[in-house]
């Protein structure tokens, strides 16, 4: 039986923490191990996380240079085979969803599994704002401004340790680089699960402000440039135009 490990990452998360907590410890997989990394958060959120320290493999409270460098060092704390990443104020779609990503595993050789993904409002996590439906790709499509839901992502660890972990040169895009160097640069095999993996709280770092925004799309171009993908400028603007049909 695979042995997959969830890993979030917190600084003042204390509106959500639980329930992103409760989503994890509620999954009927049984081999799964959880790691939460807080931030030195100044609220209560690792007050609120040591009530569940019983039920996690880690749980630590350092300084660290932001969420990517926190993921990191999650990432080399984790001992299994699987990696995956749930961001601390957003839930597990289901009581299922670990075990169909683990049935993936256990049936392809794949490398990675993503899924999909509804963005619903902050504090009704059943009204549904907009919807991220993915689809079986090709390293190409990301040359066209495709890409996967990142908290959908699974991955297997040795990715990491042949590619390295999320760079932190890139910002807010630092997801979007890392998925660019795996399956578009590195051409990993990797499968759609056709199902609702991860609710979203809407929000985000790259979404909070105009500036934000024109610096995720610089780095989002830097990412795409570096990694050797074929005229940037024209796959970060069909990514961005990608977002429509979230709407629709």
């Amino acid at each position: 039986m695979v042995k997959i490990s969830i890993i979030t990452v917190v600084y003042n998360g204390e509106r959500y923490i639980r329930d992103c907590i409760e989503s994890v410890l509620s999954q009927d997989y049984p081999n799964i191990e959880y790691l939460l990394l807080d931030g030195e958060s100044t609220d209560q959120t690792f007050a609120i996380a040591k009530t569940y320290g019983d039920k996690m493999a880690v749980l630590r409270s350092e300084s660290d240079k932001g969420m990517y460098d926190a993921l990191n060092k999650g990432i080399k704390l984790a001992t299994g085979e699987i990696v995956g990443i749930l961001n601390a104020d957003d839930i597990l779609a289901d009581q299922t969803v670990i075990s169909k990503v683990a049935a993936i595993f256990n049936e392809a050789p794949i490398d990675g599994v993503y899924g999909d993904l509804n963005y619903v409002h902050p504090q009704k996590v059943e009204e549904v704002q907009r919807e991220w439906r993915s689809k079986p790709s090709e390293p190409k499509d990301l040359a066209y401004g495709w890409m996967p839901a990142h908290p959908t992502l699974y991955l297997k660890k040795m990715l990491f340790e042949k590619w390295g972990g999320y760079s932190l040169n890139y910002g807010s895009a630092a997801d979007y680089e890392l998925m660019l160097r795996l399956l578009y640069k590195h051409r990993i095999k990797t499968q759609h699960l056709p199902v609702l993996m991860v609710k979203m709280r809407n929000g985000g770092m790259s979404n909070q402000s105009i500036k934000h925004r024109y610096d995720a799309f610089l780095n989002d171009y830097a990412a795409l440039k570096n990694n050797e993908v074929p005229f940037p400028l024209l796959a970060v603007l069909l990514k961005k135009l990608r977002k429509i049909n979230q709407f629709l």
